[in-house]
């Protein structure tokens, strides 16, 4: 029997206006211009903007999606696109359709929708006018400002079978702002396969990101912070195979069969749930679910106030190691559930850190390392925040940024901090690796805590990765694989596994693979299209031989990065401790036409 579960979610509703009419007048030609429009335009639409088509009602559907503004883009993006395909048609072949949108709960039973978040998005629908959308008013509030569309308020519309009124909007753009196939125009990222993932040996899970129930969108950074800490405390058990966080979070927003889950990531089990934050008070619930038969193992509430959220998020680790793991010694669970910091003020400035750590938007990572120094200056006991503000740096200057002495005296500062405080979390001693190896350029100090944090924390992908760069800067390349592997192992669906890929490419050619080189290049670059993976494409290519790839590399790696010639190469370089990598490097770019 399909599982019940609630959500909140974006759904849309679409259907043919005057269907009846045009199947009465060409019940064959309507059928087949309705199916290529699905298959052409609106199917396409919802991939494109990450929407779950549910379910199709002769001349309607019924989709979900992530977000209000995917669902919307997605809404305005089809209409155009009608618009465009009518444009030549008499008006008794032209298809028109109406959508609704709404923001809000669902009833999920297997691959339907339910409740009456769908009956108001049902009933917004046949409001709107032909070829047009008529939203919400949580819709608009979520979308005011960033999308290039206008609103003209309807006030609260009384809707049939809905007892109370719903303030609505119509949605009006500009067709030049909205260009039918602007979004297929640029080709998808390709896809990297991965090879087939087998169980491990122990028990294997997958913490899915938990839905946000509060309906306030600036709660997600708390919600996701919550569930990275349980990720944390659940890969600190060596028992386990536990997924990290970059893969998990691939699912965000999105309707996931459990089965295909485990195949994709290749564990046993899953954990999902959701948390809703009021006031002072938070719940959370969660779920076990054994992916191979998609029953459950073990589900609860658990209800507190803010001040307990550390108990709440150890209380939810230790029953799921305790369902999937019986033998486990108490003394690793009470570690497991160690506080970060006693300050909630300062464990919700590291949130926001992360929060915009993961967002990608331009300054994102100055921005988290910002708040991690409030933090700091909230609790300078806090030994995260001054790790994950010292990783920062580290990424910094692997963009190109230049530092001066006495910045880089300051990240040493804070790194040393980190570690005085706490010895014993590896993911402190991972991102401090990187700052040793990244600005301090101290790749001895670097190496041992990575190996450190692996020891630790053999779960942490993270971890393994930063081993792999360390071990490839330190002259061991063979040794950079094989921690590299295990860390796209342990996380196979990061979106970072692109660093990965450019880092094997280092690692083959520093090794004098140079065709292996080139080919984990061009992987790379297909999911990210960076001067970095430019450069390394560009050396690799020119040293095995393809002198055309080679300069086309060159020629893209100029356009990223117009100031780079061989001379101001150790610039962007990472901590090379062999001379000859270094030189080998500026060799392979020199062939392949950088100039002087």
């Amino acid at each position: 029997m399909a599982r019940e579960q609630r959500r909140l979610a974006a759904i849309l509703a679409a259907d043919v206006v005057g269907y009846s009419r045009l199947m009465g007048r060409d019940e064959s030609g309507t059928l087949a211009r309705l199916r290529e429009h699905r298959k052409q335009r609106f199917e396409p639409t919802l991939a494109r903007h990450g929407g779950r088509l549910v379910k199709l009602t002769g001349d309607g559907a019924l989709a979900e999606f992530p977000s209000a503004v995917d669902a919307l883009s997605a809404a305005i993006e089809f209409q155009q696109a009608m618009t465009d395909a009518n444009r030549d048609q008499s008006e008794d072949a032209s298809i028109v359709f109406r959508i609704g949108l709404h923001l809000g709960d669902l009833i999920v039973e297997g691959d339907d929708l339910y409740g009456d978040g769908v009956n108001v998005t049902a009933r917004l629908e046949a409001e709107a006018p032909h070829g047009g959308i008529v939203i919400s008013g949580n819709v608009h509030d979520a979308v005011a400002g960033r999308l290039k569309a206008t609103f003209a308020d309807l006030g609260g519309l009384a809707l049939k079978n809905i007892d109370r009124p719903v303030r609505a909007f119509e949605v009006s753009w500009k067709a030049s702002d909205w260009p039918a196939t602007a979004t297929s125009i640029a080709a998808p990222a390709v896809p990297v396969a991965l090879p087939s993932l087998t169980l491990p040996e122990k028990p294997s899970i997958a913490v899915l990101p938990f839905q946000n129930m509060s309906g306030d969108p600036e709660q997600e950074y708390f919600v996701d912070g919550l569930v990275e800490d349980i990720i944390t405390a659940l890969s600190r058990f060596r028992s386990l195979f536990v997924i990290a966080r970059n893969s998990s979070f691939t699912y965000k927003g999105k309707a996931v069969d459990i089965k295909q889950v485990g195949s994709e990531l290749g564990v046993r089990y899953v954990l999902e749930g959701s948390a809703r934050k009021a006031g002072n008070r938070i719940r959370i619930t969660g779920q076990l679910i054994d992916c191979s038969t998609g029953g459950h193992i073990w589900a609860d509430r658990y209800d507190g106030d803010l001040s307990e959220i550390f108990d709440l998020q150890d209380r939810v680790t230790t029953a799921v190691v305790g369902a999937i793991t019986p033998k486990l010694e108490q003394a690793e669970i009470e570690r497991a559930g160690r506080k970060p910091t006693d300050s909630l003020d300062a464990y919700d400035c590291y949130l926001r850190a992360m929060a915009s750590f993961y967002s990608g938007k331009p300054g994102h990572i100055k921005e988290a390392r910002e708040f991690c120094i409030q933090a700091i200056g909230l609790d300078p006991g806090f030994a995260g925040a001054y790790a994950m503000a010292v990783f920062c740096d580290g990424l910094l200057i692997g963009r190109g940024d230049i530092f001066a002495q006495e910045v880089v005296s300051e990240t040493l500062r804070l790194a040393q901090q980190a570690v005085q405080l706490d010895r014993d979390d590896p993911v402190v001693l991972s991102r401090v690796a990187w700052a040793y190896a990244h600005v301090v350029r101290d790749l001895d100090a670097a190496s041992g805590y990575a190996e450190l944090a692996v020891t630790l924390n053999p779960n942490l992908a993270m971890a393994w990765a930063i081993s792999g760069w360390i071990q490839i800067w330190s002259g061991k390349p063979d040794l950079g694989i094989e921690h590299l592997s295990t860390a796209m192992r342990l996380s196979p669906l990061d979106p970072n596994v692109r660093f990965s890929f450019a880092a094997v490419a280092h690692a083959y050619f520093m090794a004098g693979h140079y065709d292996e080189a080139w080919s984990s290049a061009e992987k790379a670059i297909r999911q990210w299209a960076t001067a970095p993976a430019y450069r390394i494409a560009a050396a690799s290519a020119a040293m095995a031989g393809h002198a055309d790839q080679a300069a086309r590399f060159v020629g893209l790696l100029l356009e990223a990065d117009p100031t780079r010639c061989a001379s101001n190469l150790t610039d962007v370089l990472g901590p090379y401790r062999r001379p000859d990598d270094v030189t080998r490097y500026r060799q392979g770019l020199r062939l392949a036409g950088l100039p002087e």
